[in-house]
C-alpha cells in the first residue's frame, strides 16, 4: 500500500509527485500510456538529413489519423507524441467542437507543451465579483503568488519585470533578447501606441540554468528551435527533465506505466476513496492499488472519465 497514488504523469501530476514525495509520502505515478526516457525517446539528435520526407507527413495519414487535433503540430520527429484519434476516439455536439491534444506516454503533454508560463493577475480573480457575472473566485491573487514563486524557480521561467498590473511579473530567470525584426515591430507598436509595451514571451526555457536545475541534469537552452522533439538537454520544464528526476531521488517514488486507471475504489465503512482500479494496456489484465490519497491528474478529459466510471450505489 502507497501513501499516495498520482494518476497521471504530466504537467500536474508529475509536479505532485515532486511534492508528495519530498514530503516524504512513498508515491506511485500511474500512467496509461508507454514508458518514455528522457534523452534517450527524442528525436532532437536528428539532422536535417536524417528526417525523412523533411518531417511531412502524408496528408492521407493526417486526415485519417488526426481529425480532431491541429495537423500544425504533427511532424514526422515528433509524430510519436500524438494519439491518433481514430484509435481514441471521442466525439462532441454538432458545430462545437473541442480540439483537445493528448499524449499517451510518460510525461504527458509536457513533453509538447508550448512553455509558455504566465501569471494570473488580480484582475483575473476579482473580475466576476465586479462585473457580476458567473461565481466569485474562492481566492485571490494574494493566495496564489507563493505557489506561482515556487513553480517558477523550480521549473525555471525566463522572462522580463515589467511592472503590468495585468500580467504580473515573478520569479524570472534573464529574458531571450528580442531579434532585430522584433524590436523594430516593438518601437513602431509603442510609439503608435502609448502605454502599450512589446516584451519577451515568459518561457519555461532555461535561459541561463541555476545550480538546483544542473543538479536534475538540466542544462541552459541552446535556442536550436527543436523543442517540439524533445530536449535532451533538459532545458524546457517537462515531466521527464525536472519533477519526476526530482520526486525519484528522494527514493519515495514508483513508477507504472501502460496501466490505464477505470475508476476510483470507494471505501462504504469509511466513505473515502481507497485506492484505483487500473486495466493493464497490454494484457488487459485487471488489478487495484490502494492508497490513503487519490491524485486525479489525468488531464481534464481523462479525469472526467474515471469520475464518471467511479459511479456506484453508494457514489450516484
Amino acid at each position: 500500500m502507497f501513501d499516495a497514488i498520482v494518476v497521471g504523469s504530466g504537467m500536474s501530476g508529475g509536479m505532485s509527485a515532486k511534492e508528495l514525495c519530498e514530503r516524504g509520502l512513498k508515491v506511485l505515478v500511474i500512467e496509461r500510456g508507454r514508458k518514455l526516457v528522457h534523452g534517450e525517446s527524442y528525436t532532437d539528435w536528428m539532422q536535417p538529413w536524417d528526417v525523412p520526407n523533411a518531417g511531412m507527413v502524408p496528408e492521407e495519414d493526417l486526415a485519417r489519423h488526426y481529425q480532431i487535433q491541429s495537423h500544425s503540430f504533427i511532424q514526422g520527429p515528433t509524430q510519436q507524441y500524438w494519439v491518433k484519434d481514430d484509435e481514441h476516439p471521442y466525439t462532441f455536439p454538432e458545430g462545437k467542437p473541442f480540439d483537445w491534444i493528448r499524449g499517451y506516454h510518460l510525461g504527458g503533454r509536457s513533453i509538447m507543451w508550448g512553455r509558455q508560463s504566465y501569471r494570473l493577475s488580480p484582475q483575473d480573480f476579482e473580475a466576476n465579483a465586479l462585473d457580476g457575472h458567473g461565481s466569485d473566485w474562492p481566492i485571490r491573487y494574494e493566495d496564489l503568488a507563493p505557489w506561482y514563486s515556487h513553480v517558477e524557480k523550480f521549473i525555471g521561467v525566463s522572462g522580463s519585470q515589467e511592472g503590468l498590473p495585468q500580467l504580473p511579473d515573478g520569479e524570472f530567470l534573464p529574458p531571450f533578447g528580442l531579434n532585430d525584426g522584433e524590436l523594430m515591430f516593438k518601437a513602431a507598436v509603442e510609439a503608435k501606441f502609448p502605454g502599450r509595451k512589446v516584451i519577451p514571451g515568459r518561457t519555461a526555457n532555461l535561459s541561463k540554468a541555476q545550480p538546483h536545475h544542473e543538479e536534475l541534469g538540466r542544462m541552459s537552452c541552446q535556442a536550436r528551435s527543436l523543442c517540439d522533439r524533445g530536449s535532451s538537454y533538459g532545458a524546457y520544464h517537462s515531466s521527464l527533465s525536472s519533477s519526476l528526476p526530482a520526486a525519484e531521488r528522494t527514493g519515495n517514488l514508483t513508477i507504472v506505466t501502460d496501466a490505464i486507471v477505470h475508476s476510483l475504489v470507494h471505501d462504504p465503512r469509511t466513505g473515502k476513496v481507497s485506492g484505483v482500479r487500473v486495466i493493464d494496456a497490454k494484457t488487459k489484465a485487471g488489478r487495484t492499488y490502494e492508497a490513503k490519497i487519490v491524485f486525479l491528474n489525468a488531464s481534464t478529459i481523462g479525469t472526467a472519465q474515471i469520475l464518471l466510471n467511479s459511479k456506484s450505489d453508494a457514489m450516484p
